[in-house]
Order: structure tokens, then C-alpha cells, then sequence
């Protein structure tokens, strides 16, 4: 059965999708949705006393458009304002965040290491990958005990396979001249795109929310995969119907979109995160921080954070994330019981009881942005343009980006093509 024509075809109803949708004039739209309800990663669970998202998603909002529908279709009184406190738990210590810009609070042996590699690092003009580019801007020291273990962890991946600016701006870079600035006033400068954020106390569906109220319902199908894309004859399929479209807008991972529009065998990679959030029957034993990292290959996740502290809530609830290659089978009881090994191991639960506990697996987590793979989306990217499709989002455009720049490119898409 098809379908009428429909303007603006949208696959996927994350961040980017919704986005895209509510800035349209024109209401001849349509949203594929392939799970039982929008939002992607941007959604949240409710188990009894605790709320957990997907993953921890913190706002931080730099437009100022952007930032004002926020606060317009969410009563102040259900928000939550915090100064990020963020730390690096490092040969059984706590440091700042950023790691290159507090190794004076290091162990003596541990920061004349760091501090000598800084002064005697080799920089060059031009890098080749994102290893390389650590050790030339940050020395042995700095990179080899924190920087290279921490990404290799996150990434599931050697890192000369991904590009220099792999990270873009979310890479907190530091010259000699800072990091021995903040020795001196000993200000903990932990300055970063995200310094602060904004986090609703019902959880990060809540923005999810206040877009969808700016949609027709009726213009969302959910439980819908996309199976075939005919881009010559600009018409998707189903399961169950062909869809006939003017505009394609794709949301959806690229890698998997461009192996139906052209059945192209690209060198897109990523890694997949599992993710446990934990809810226990009292506080843990960090009360102030919202995140810690951890390098250590020992420690099997990379990152915990703190609901609780963020929502001061009385109990421990916590999100610990765990990378793995693509590829790899994920034996979740046994991570668990690693996970709450761990726990304990680093100091943040003791005798707690786990009350309750939910389990994700993020696939794709985080795309491993290479050489390749930018200049591959650079070429298809304009072919599909040409045929009047369109790729956007952090997974859709296959790059490190925020919520918020997620939000930026859907909105500057819409006015391109519904506004000229």
C-alpha cells in the first residue's frame, strides 16, 4: 500500500528528528520512528523512588534562542542549575577534571613525571591522528596516565585510528602556560564548554517532552524501521508500505542509512556502551560530585556518574558506563557483578543494598571519527544532497556533537529548506 506523497520524510525520533520537525512551517511532515516511543538516547526510566536516563545527558545551552524555549516550556521550579564538580580518580585519589590542567594535585612522583614530559613534549605543525596529537601537545606523561588509557577505554579502539579533531571543541586543550597558571592561584580551573548545566528533575525525557508539544501526534509512526531506500524513485519502504517523499531527512546512524540508499560498504566504525543504572538504599560516599572518570584498564567502566547528587536525592543512584568494541558479545550478569566489585573498590559504596537496577546497551555509543570516515560523508554527503536527502545528528552526521548542537543543525536544516 503507498502512502500519499509526503514533503519532509524523518527517519528517527531522537533529539535531531523532533527538532527538525518542530521548526518546520509547512505540517507535511512524517517521523519514522523504529521503538515503541520517541527520544532516542534523550529518554528516561522511572523505577520506583529513582529516575535514570538512557545515559546521562546534561544540558548546557550556549544559544540563546535555544536556551529560551527551554526555559519557556519548562516551569522553572522543575529545574535543576549546578556548577559542574567533576573528577578523575587516579592511583586511588581524587583529582580535577580537567586531568592536563591539575597534575599539581598529583603525587610528587606522579606530577614531576607529567611536568617533565610537558616541557620536553615534540610538537609538531600537523598531526596525523588523535594519538599522535596527545603525545605532541601533552608529552609522555600527561598522555600516557590519563589521556590515552581514559579515550582507549571510552573508544574501544587504538586511538591512531581516529582523527586529530576526533573530539572537536569538546577536547580540553591546555598550553604550559595554563596548566602552570593554575598551579600558582591553585583555582581548579575546570573551564570547558560545559562548565555548568541545566537538568529537569523528572529527567532528560522532559525536553523530549516539550518538543513533542510542539508536533502533530498524528505525524509520528512509531514501531516503524525504514528496510529499502530507492532514492530514485524517492520512495522508502517498510514493513508494511511504501512512503513517497520530497525531502529525505535522515537521523538515523549513517552507516547503517547508507547501506540502504546505495548498499555501500564504508568504513564507518564505533563502539558500543553498556550501561547500568543503579539504585541502592542509601547515599553513597561521594555527596558533592556528579561524575568521576576512570582510567584505570583494571576498573571495567570508564565513568560513573551521580544522579543523586545532581537531584539530591537521598539514596544512591547512580550511572556507570562500560565501552566495548562493535563487535563484542556482552555478558551483562557478569559485568554487573564486576561493576559492583568495582564499586567498592574505588570508594563509592560500601555494605549498600541494590534496590533497583536498569540495563542498556548504546549501539552505536560513540562514533569513531577517523580521516576516512570524514572525508567519505564529506563526498556522499553532497551526492545525497543532490537527491534532495539530507543527514543530520550526531550519528546521522556521524561526528562528536552536543545536544544542543544537535538541535542548532536540525533548526538550520528546517529554515533551508522550508524557509529559503
Amino acid at each position: 500500500m503507498k502512502i500519499k506523497k509526503i514533503k519532509y520524510l524523518i527517519i528517527g525520533g531522537g533529539v535531531t528528528g523532533l527538532s527538525f520537525a518542530s521548526y518546520l512551517k509547512s505540517e507535511d511532515y512524517l517521523i519514522l520512528e523504529k521503538e515503541s516511543e520517541v527520544g532516542g538516547y534523550c529518554r528516561t526510566i522511572y523505577k520506583k523512588d529513582f529516575i535514570w536516563d538512557y545515559a546521562g545527558h546534561f544540558f548546557h545551552f550556549a544559544d540563546k534562542e535555544i536556551k529560551e524555549m527551554f526555559l519557556k516550556d519548562i516551569p522553572e521550579e522543575e529545574l535543576i542549575f549546578k556548577e559542574k564538580n567533576t573528577k578523575i580518580f587516579f592511583h586511588e585519589t581524587l583529582i580535577d577534571y580537567p586531568f592536563q590542567k591539575n597534575i599539581h594535585q598529583l603525587k610528587k612522583e606522579d606530577f614531576i613525571e607529567c611536568l617533565y614530559y610537558l616541557f620536553n613534549k615534540e610538537e609538531k605543525e600537523r598531526y596525523e591522528n588523535f594519538e599522535e596529537m596527545l603525545y605532541g601537545k601533552f608529552g609522555k606523561g600527561i598522555t600516557e596516565s590519563f589521556l590515552k588509557p581514559y579515550n582507549e577505554k571510552l573508544y574501544a579502539c587504538e586511538l591512531n585510528k581516529l582523527d586529530v579533531n576526533s573530539m572537536g571543541r569538546f577536547f580540553p586543550y591546555a598550553d604550559i602556560k595554563e596548566v602552570i597558571s593554575n598551579m600558582k592561584n591553585n583555582n581548579n580551573n575546570n573551564s570547558s564548554y560545559n562548565n555548568t548545566f541545566l537538568y529537569p528533575k523528572k529527567g532528560a525525557k522532559v525536553f523530549i517532552d516539550s518538543l513533542l508539544t510542539k508536533l502533530d501526534k498524528n505525524n509520528i509512526k512509531l514501531n516503524t524501521a525504514v528496510k529499502e531506500i530507492d532514492k530514485k524513485r524517492k520512495v522508502i519502504k517498510t514493513e508494511v508500505e511504501e512512503i513517497e517523499y520530497e525531502y529525505l531527512i535522515n537521523t538515523s546512524p549513517f552507516n547503517k542509512f547508507i547501506e540502504m540508499v546505495d548498499k555501500r560498504d564504508e568504513v564507518y566504525t564505533s563502539n558500543k556502551v553498556l550501561v547500568f543504572n543503579l539504585g541502592f538504599n542509601k547515599k553513597s560516599l561521594y555527596e558533592d560530585t556528579h561524575w568521576i572518570y576512570y582510567p584505570e584498564k583494571e576498573l571495567n567502566f570508564y565513568r560513573v556518574g551521580f544522579y543523586d547528587n545532581i537531584l539530591d536525592f537521598n539514596k544512591a543512584s547512580l550511572y556507570v558506563e562500560i565501552g566495548f568494541k562493535e563487535g563484542a558479545i556482552i555478558n551483562v550478569e557478569e559485568e554487573l557483578k564486576k561493576t559492583l566489585i568495582n564499586l567498592k573498590k574505588v570508594g563509592i559504596i560500601d555494605e549498600h543494598e541494590l534496590e533497583e537496577y536498569s540495563t542498556l546497551v548504546m549501539n552505536p555509543a560513540y562514533v569513531h571519527v577517523s580521516k576516512e570516515s570524514n572525508e567519505n560523508f564529506e563526498m556522499v554527503e553532497k551526492e545525497l544532497n543532490n537527491s534532495q536527502i539530507y543527514t543530520a545528528g550526531r550519528y546521522g552526521a556521524w561526528k562528536y556533537c552536543s545536544i544542543e548542537d544537535n538541535v542548532i543543525e536540525a533548526r538550520d536544516l528546517a529554515y533551508k529548506l522550508d524557509r529559503g
